[in-house]
C-alpha cells in the first residue's frame, strides 16, 4: 500500500473496533462532530476518552461555522441586473417606478453614468423604459401597474 492511499477506506469503519458497515451492521455517527461512527452504544463509550479532545474540537467548529454563516441573499432578494442581494438599507437601493424592480444603487449608478457619458436620454437600467420627467407621468405610471394589481404599485400608493 503506498502512502497516498494508507489510512483511506473504501467502507465506513466503527471508530473502537473497525468492524465495517454491512447489511446486518448499520453504523451510527457521533452526535456531536458527526465524524466518528460506531456499531454499538458500547463501542461508542470504549471509544469516548480517546475521541473527547477531537470531537469536541470538530463540535465548535461545526457550530461556529452554524452561527457564523452569512445567508445567500437577504429577505429583500438580490438586485436583478448585478445579481448581488440587495441591502437591508433600503437607502442603498431603489425601486424603478416603470417595472417596479428594486435595484442596487451601484446598478441605478452605473446606468446613470454611462447616459451621462455618451450623451443619452434616461431610462430604467433594468427594462429601459424612459423614466418619467413630471410628477404627473411618474403618478400615471404607477396608477397603471396598481390597475394591473402589481403589489409594489399598490403599496406604494398605500403609503402616499
Amino acid at each position: 500500500m503506498n502512502s497516498e492511499t494508507e489510512g483511506v477506506d473504501e467502507e465506513p469503519r466503527c471508530a473502537s473496533c473497525g468492524i465495517t458497515q454491512g447489511d446486518d451492521i448499520k453504523l451510527m455517527k457521533c452526535t456531536a462532530c458527526k465524524l466518528a461512527q460506531y456499531c454499538s452504544v458500547a463501542c461508542q463509550k470504549e471509544h469516548r476518552p480517546k475521541h473527547k479532545r477531537e470531537c469536541k474540537r470538530r463540535a465548535v467548529e461545526l457550530r461556529e461555522e452554524l452561527i457564523f454563516k452569512q445567508p445567500e441573499s437577504t429577505h429583500i432578494g438580490d438586485c436583478p441586473i448585478c445579481l448581488l442581494p440587495l441591502s437591508i438599507d433600503g437607502k442603498k437601493s431603489t425601486t424603478m417606478v416603470c417595472c417596479v424592480q428594486v435595484v442596487c444603487l451601484g446598478c441605478a449608478l452605473a446606468n446613470d453614468q454611462r447616459e451621462i457619458r455618451e450623451s443619452l436620454e434616461r431610462k430604467c437600467p433594468f427594462c429601459r423604459h424612459p423614466i418619467p420627467k413630471s410628477q404627473a407621468d411618474l403618478d400615471m405610471s404607477i396608477k397603471k401597474r396598481a390597475e394591473m394589481n402589481c403589489p409594489a404599485a399598490l403599496r406604494m400608493i398605500g403609503t402616499e
